[in-house]
């Protein structure tokens, strides 16, 4: 078998080697670029940190601004709900999930913080969550029923067995435009479930009466 010819060889090692010095020459090039990008960036940083700066400022000055207007905003229209909550009528014809949120406006009209509604399928005897002034975790099951409607004790059981140890909350109240049944209050009255009947809700609502947690 014929060798290849030394001459070859030297012009396939001479091409390998001119590849790898433009190849370090591309790359030389590609690091200085970056320098020079870097320290140009930093010196019309240093140029104009004063710019930056004001900049920032007003920046954080409209944020600040936005955050207070929309702030104002929820509170006003917070104020607009619960100012039509000052009797017990419009309870008596809000739906079941109008009446939770009217007692969320309940809780935040009155110093809660926290405040979510989560009733619906699968809520474990929860439609209200918050966090009372105090910083106890209350929960609310509320009850949108007819005046011949009453809160049994099987409701009332389901709350006693979810708000502690699913909800991880420190009070529990059955809120309702109706009234419980006598057994109802008693279990509430043993396991220490707070009770807001038609007259209850009446004077929180008003403003007159004790809200759940107090």
């Amino acid at each position: 078998m014929a060798r290849r010819p030394v001459r070859r060889r030297r012009r396939s090692t001479a091409r390998r080697l001119r590849r790898a010095r433009e190849n370090a020459l591309i790359l030389m090039a590609a690091a200085l670029a970056v320098v020079a990008l870097v320290s140009a960036v930093l010196s019309w940083l240093a140029r104009h940190l004063l710019l930056l700066g004001v900049l920032l400022a007003g920046a954080a000055l409209v944020a600040a601004v936005v955050l207070r207007v929309r702030t104002l905003a929820r509170r006003r229209e917070l104020a607009a709900r619960v100012a039509q909550l000052r009797h017990i009528g419009p309870f008596l014809s809000m739906t079941p999930k109008a009446f939770e949120h009217a007692l969320a406006d309940l809780c935040r009209r009155d110093g809660c913080t926290k405040v979510t509604v989560v009733g619906g399928a699968g809520d474990l005897a929860a439609d209200v969550l918050a966090t009372t002034p105090a910083g106890q975790r209350l929960l609310i099951q509320a009850k949108r029923y007819g005046p011949r409607t009453f809160v049994g004790s099987e409701d009332v059981q389901k709350v006693n067995g979810t708000y502690r140890d699913v909800h991880r909350c420190d009070l529990a109240a059955v809120v309702t435009t109706s009234s419980l049944t006598k057994a109802a209050t008693a279990f509430c009255d043993q396991v220490g479930i707070r009770v807001v009947d038609r007259r209850a809700l009446a004077l929180w609502a008003e403003g007159t009466g004790r809200p759940p947690w107090a």
